[in-house]
């Protein structure tokens, strides 16, 4: 009988064993799976007076072949990879937005600020002045229809996160209920592999949505945590995640994550300590790369409608009337507050600007600081009225109610300005070209003094009309000097002024460049445009559409001029992209090797188990062989005592 129970345990033991192999075969492609190994031991051998004599074998156990540390090391290597690959996407978006070519915003605002050439040629052609109006109206469309395209990236975003949010928490329940039925199962000694294999499965399907750590418990389950202490799924427990606008500053176009547990208030988590996994990557576009870029886009949209206006204000239409703003751009933009706080921001030197958000803290009392966000910058203020003299980044920062110490305030000046701006001039005859003033050499001079420029550089002080004009009368000198009459600053009848050719003189918001060499008596004579001593003359002035075209070399964003002003942003913006793509090329690198690592402990490996098949396939036949021996010894026995 002894040998018939050996027999029969090898040939189940080996069933056993072919049985594995053959389920390891048939789950080859399953992911998640795990390689399974059938443990064997030998059966405790029965103590007879020769010695003890063997009893065969049993299966211990089902063997689950992994590494956990390799399996946490690939779920959190796919993680990163998750978030930098929908963040490198979405910043090929942006890129594209903000492309070069002859349909780019920057090929826009260059033809619009060429278009002024023509005008300078033939100032009363309308032909020319419509054509620079329409190029105006051009460059407000392109810049629309980048903020536009902008804020279908960022509704495409906000879908993402909602159906992301939607898995974690389909997920997190999944991972719940897995949880349980291992604890049940672990109750009768035995490691549930299938349903290990299930729950790593979900745990890597969810790292790829947000990073997550796992800590084991002592039933078999795990406790999964995001942003290092909020439980995501404690035991049998799992939580609900949302994504809403940030608790601090609710408007300001800021996303976070919500954790929401029944009987407590949502607990907001800062993508920064979230690690990877695609709504972080989501949450940093849309809070840090995109709000950015708006910032760029509004900053150029700004600075442009500014500049422009306040040279076309400073000229003649075709009517004799003073120019008006050539684009919509606002003069102020309020702030949000997280308290009493009340105030607005206003737009003062768009040469200075910096493409950023602003905040403003109060420490103690009334007085605070404001923080440029963008690099952390801040600057001191003492109360209100101090705050309200201090320019920063060309920008004034005026509080209608201060806010109480450790309240904050939000300010975005240039988040909508790109999206928002328009043409105002439609008609030819509208556009200021000419100069509100005229000049004209004496007469009687002597010297060879020559008009280089003449132009406006304040509006208002030019009118109403210059009576009799402003006289300046040289002196040859040396040194060269020069006497103003009609004159209000400086006084009229000012003298000794000092003279140096092609140096600008500034008279009454007015600035004019002369160049050579006076004789003493030699005059130059500068008057209202309007005045009737010269007529319709103003008509065919093109100075200030020259000033206009100038603008081009202007210093405006960072050192580049308005005309170069875009390719620094598309650099900006192809900088970021080029960094995130790096990021995502060498995160997938590390994620591959890691998941190599993991599969070659955890894979099936086909040519192994096939091998394995032919190994228990023979045992088995052995062993079935042993039970036919153990048959004919039994019957051998049998037939002898029968006699």
């Amino acid at each position: 009988m002894s040998l018939l129970n050996v027999g029969a345990r090898a040939l189940l033991a080996n069933q056993v064993a072919l049985q594995t192999a053959g389920n390891n075969i048939a789950n080859v492609n399953t992911p998640g799976y795990s390689r399974q190994s059938v443990v064997l031991q030998t059966v405790q051998g029965q103590f007879t007076g020769g010695g003890y004599i063997g009893q065969g074998v049993d299966v211990q156990t089902i063997l689950r072949n992994q590494s956990e540390l390799l399996t946490r090391q690939s779920a959190s290597a796919g993680s990163v990879q998750a978030g930098d690959i929908v963040r490198a996407e979405r910043l090929r978006q942006l890129q594209d937005v903000f492309s070069g070519g002859a349909t780019g915003l920057g090929a826009a605002i260059n033809d619009m600020m060429n278009a002024f050439s023509d005008v300078v040629s033939s100032p009363t052609d309308i032909t020319a002045r419509t054509l620079a109006l329409t190029r105006m109206d051009e460059t407000a469309s392109r810049m629309r229809s980048a903020g536009e395209r902008v804020d279908e990236i960022q509704y495409t975003v906000n879908e993402q996160l909602q159906s992301s949010i939607t898995a974690i928490n389909s997920l997190a329940g999944q991972i719940a209920a897995v949880n349980e039925q291992i604890a049940r199962a672990k109750g009768n000694g035995q490691t549930p592999n299938d349903l290990l294999d299930n729950r790593d499965q979900l745990i890597r399907e969810m790292n790829q949505y947000v990073q997550t750590t796992q800590i084991p418990a002592d039933d078999g389950t795990i406790g999964l945590f995001v942003g290092g202490s909020q439980p995501l799924v404690l035991g049998t427990t799992p939580s609900q995640v949302s994504v809403d606008d940030a608790t601090q500053f609710p408007g300001s176009g800021q996303l976070k994550l919500f954790f929401n547990r029944p009987g407590s208030p949502a607990i907001e988590v800062d993508e920064n300590t979230m690690g990877g996994g695609s709504v972080s990557g989501l949450l940093r576009f849309n809070n840090t790369d995109l709000a950015e870029s708006r910032n760029l886009l509004g900053r150029m949209a700004m600075a442009i409608g500014m500049t422009m206006n306040e040279q076309h204000k400073l000229g003649l239409t075709l009517d004799g009337q003073m120019g008006k703003d050539l684009f919509s751009v606002p003069a102020s933009m309020p702030g949000l507050t997280n308290g009493v706080g009340v105030g607005t921001v206003g737009f003062t030197d768009p040469t200075k600007f910096a493409a950023s958000d602003y905040e403003i803290r109060f420490t103690t009392g009334t007085a605070g600081q404001v923080v440029r966000l963008s690099d952390g910058k801040a600057t001191a203020f003492t109360d209100a009225a101090n705050l309200a003299t201090l320019t920063i980044d060309g920008l004034q920062f005026n509080l209608t109610t201060p806010g109480a110490p450790g309240e904050r305030m939000l300010f975005q000046p240039f988040s909508t300005a790109g999206s928002n701006i328009k043409a105002l001039v439609y008609s030819p005859r509208d556009l200021a070209a000419a100069n509100p003033i005229n000049a004209a050499m004496g007469t009687t001079n002597g010297g060879t003094l020559q008009l280089a420029g003449l132009k406006a550089t304040a509006n208002g002080l030019v009118a109403p009309p210059i009576p009799g004009g402003v006289t300046l009368t040289f002196a040859a000198g040396p040194p060269t000097t020069y006497t103003v009459t009609g004159s209000t600053t400086p006084p009229s009848g000012t003298a000794g002024l000092p003279y140096t050719s092609g140096t600008p003189i500034t008279i009454d918001g007015w600035e004019i460049k002369l160049q050579g060499t006076p004789k003493s008596g030699d005059t130059v004579k500068v008057g209202n445009s309007l005045d009737p001593q010269y007529g319709d003359n103003y008509t065919r002035n093109a100075g200030n559409a020259t000033s206009l075209m100038n603008l081009r070399d202007v210093k405006m964003f960072d050192e580049s001029t308005l005309s170069d002003g875009y390719a620094g942003l598309m650099a900006q913006v192809g900088t970021r992209t080029q960094s995130a793509t790096f990021a995502a090329e060498l995160s997938t690198t590390i994620a591959a090797n890691l998941e190599r690592d993991r599969t070659a402990v955890s894979g099936v490996n086909l040519d192994e188990e096939a091998a394995k098949l032919i190994q228990y396939q023979q045992a088995y036949q052995a062993s079935a062989k042993m039970l036919q021996i153990a048959q004919s010894v039994f019957d051998t026995l049998m037939q002898g005592l029968t006699r």
